[in-house]
């Protein structure tokens, strides 16, 4: 076997791993066939999925490339990586020195023909995002900055470990992998026992411990590298493959994306076997693995593949595939089947095509999803904090970032060196300098500071008037889907939240600042309603979490939002103490928008009252679309 093994020492052994046995078989899947797209993997903390990541590259084949042979690379891809980083940029060091303009690769080019690991890919910026976007799309990186036009290959195999609760994947993103795998801790104390003993080892002695399974290790690598030789003469017939197309049907995935890399998967899976043909055992192992994350249209569907759902599409699919095989020999190859004639002699199916049933078949109806919180939903305009922040990347408001775009030069130190603003200023005092050939010369007044763009992401903190007055069926109804829509929005820009409801005698904080926003839907389906509206405990406690979470993260600024009908009750002062606590909140430095829940045909005005208190934006229920609440925020700074 032509591969160069590396020193068993560097990591936790491959073989040594105690479980995790689908997120084992997705690995080795996506080395024996690198073009399943990688492997998404979802957990909990402390579930050993770095470990197990890190322990693949060992297995993988050896490399051949210009330099000869070399072992496959893992690269990893810090989440706070600059963009230059990892596509590359002008080689400053050969700039400087021999005036020449030349190019220095980055990450993705290092990682090409082996994995590109990115933990906690969730909280991935967006513009690195966006280069992965294109990478893994094109097998190649284009490269158009700073004067240099530069092309190379990119193709690896992607892997990205998150913790849910730490808030979701952008789906352009999500759809980008391959397999997805959700792993948790065995809850059996054996395995348990097991792991913290390996670990243990492996911590006293590395290197020893890792010679203990280096056998096991090296046969796996050898079994990956036969897989991979035989990968190509493995047979995906016309019956498995209507199997597949079935399959993805059946569970209404977006695009044909996941086709592909179900049948991709379904092949690695049989080579991997030993097998010369793909059968629906390799089919349904693959779309355990290539489905469940393709089903999450929103942010707020449960994620997973139901068993029971898999096996009805599994059966269904299996009387297509068996269907499609006894079409006519006459049939033209590639045309539709025809109907089977009825009772009668007709050409039409009694039943009706879509029945299941009937002599016609017929794909099933598309999974059920669980219900969410009622209400109409809607797209949402962007609710903005005014002037430009410095917090957290994300999609809401603007801010100086610096790992956003460069968009000018400036004299002043800003985000990092621009380095053509540089080169350009110390060129224009060459001759002055007395450069004639060889390097250039340098002064510091010549360094120019980098202004670069971005967009923040904020906390969002979403106040709810669940008192009597909002308790009427139509009303609730159109302010949970308020909510809802507010909170998509929020997942969208990356934005944190917190959810406080008002009603009775107090504020209660349901939901402390998180970026998991699926978590405040699930408190909203249990929201409470009915009794009086405190509403200024309600901007107290707002103000009062505002306040906290400066200290933890100062550079988020936070947006309130107020969903209410105004009237404040609970005393004779009710109202004015709602007052005075706006203004208080509004004291902190605090943007906020009000929504006016106000229905019927004599209105109060009340909520308009207290969103100029709050030096705030205003917008009515019935106006909060895309269309008619751009910019209330910013107009209102």
């Amino acid at each position: 076997m032509d591969q160069v093994r590396p020193d068993f020492s560097w990591g936790f052994p491959f073989s040594a791993v105690v479980g995790q046995d689908r997120l084992r078989l997705a690995l080795i899947l996506c080395a024996v066939h690198p073009g399943i797209g990688g492997v998404l993997v979802r957990g909990e903390k402390g579930t050993a999925k770095s470990t197990v990541v890190r322990a693949l590259t060992a297995l993988l084949p050896a490399v051949h490339d210009e330099n000869g042979t070399r072992p496959a690379r893992l690269i990893e891809l810090p989440v706070g990586a600059t963009e230059d980083r990892v596509v590359g940029s002008l080689d400053l060091e050969k700039v400087l020195r021999d005036g020449e303009r030349a190019f220095q690769p980055g990450l993705l080019s290092a990682a090409h023909q082996g994995v590109l690991y990115v933990d906690e890919v969730n909280l991935l910026h967006d513009h690195l995002v966006d280069v992965l976007l294109d990478a893994a799309a094109m097998g190649r990186v284009h490269i158009e900055r700073d004067g240099i036009s530069h092309s190379h290959a990119a193709r690896f195999v992607l892997v990205g470990t998150m913790n849910p609760e730490e808030g979701e994947l952008r789906p352009q993103l999500l759809d980008r992998f391959g397999l997805a795998v959700d792993v948790a801790a065995s809850r059996e104390v054996d395995v348990r026992m097991e792991v913290v003993r390996r670990r243990l080892d492996f911590e006293r002695d590395p290197a020893r411990f890792a010679e203990r399974y280096a056998e096991q290790d090296a046969a796996l690598a050898a079994a990956i590298l036969e897989a991979r030789d035989r990968l190509g003469s493995v047979e995906l017939d016309d019956v498995e493959l209507r199997r597949i197309s079935s399959l993805c049907a059946s569970f209404d995935v977006d695009g044909m994306r996941a086709d592909l890399v179900l049948a991709r998967t379904a092949t690695a899976h049989a080579a991997w076997r030993g097998a010369g043909a793909v059968t629906a055992e390799d089919v349904r192992v693959a779309a355990e693995l290539t489905l469940p994350h393709r089903r999450r249209r929103d942010p707020f569907d449960e994620p997973g593949l139901d068993e029971q759902q898999l096996d009805d599409a599994l059966r269904q699919a299996d009387e297509d595939a068996r269907s499609g095989a006894e079409e006519s020999p006459e049939q033209e190859p590639g045309s539709p089947p025809e109907t089977p004639p009825g009772p009668d002699g007709s050409d039409t199916d009694p039943e009706g095509p879509d029945d299941p049933d009937g002599p016609g078949g017929g794909a099933p109806a598309p999974p059920e999803r669980p219900a969410g919180p009622t209400g109409t939903q809607f797209t949402t305009k962007l609710l903005e904090v005014p002037g430009v922040g410095e917090g957290a990347p994300g999609r809401r408001s603007r801010s100086r970032s610096s790992r956003g775009r460069a968009v000018r030069s400036t004299a002043e130190q800003g985000h990092g060196l621009h380095l053509v603003g540089t080169l350009f200023a110390a060129a224009e005092r060459q001759v002055a300098r007395g450069r004639g050939t060889g390097r250039m010369i340098l002064d510091s007044a010549d360094l120019r500071g980098a202004i670069r763009e971005g967009r923040e992401g904020n906390l969002v903190v979403f106040v709810v008037d669940a008192s009597g007055s909002m308790a009427a069926r139509d009303r609730l109804s159109a302010v949970t889907g308020a909510v809802v829509s507010l909170l998509r929005d929020a997942y969208q820009r990356r934005d944190k939240v917190a959810v406080i409801t008002v009603r009775g005698r107090a504020a209660e904080l349901v939901l402390p600042p998180t970026s998991s926003v699926d978590i405040a839907v699930r408190r909203l389906r249990g929201m409470k309603t009915g009794g009086k509206s405190p509403l200024a405990e309600g901007f107290l406690r707002a103000r009062e979490v505002v306040l906290r979470e400066r200290l933890r993260d100062p550079q988020r600024r936070a947006l309130v939002v107020a969903l209410t009908d105004g009237r404040a009750t609970g005393g004779k002062d009710a109202l004015h103490r709602a007052k005075v606590a706006a203004g208080l909140l509004a004291d902190s430095s605090v943007a906020s928008v009000v929504v006016d829940c106000e229905t019927g045909m004599v209105r109060l005005g009340l909520a308009a009252e207290l969103a100029r208190r709050l030096r705030g934006g205003y917008v009515r229920l019935g106006e909060l679309s895309a269309q008619q609440v751009a910019g209330v925020v910013r107009a209102a700074a």
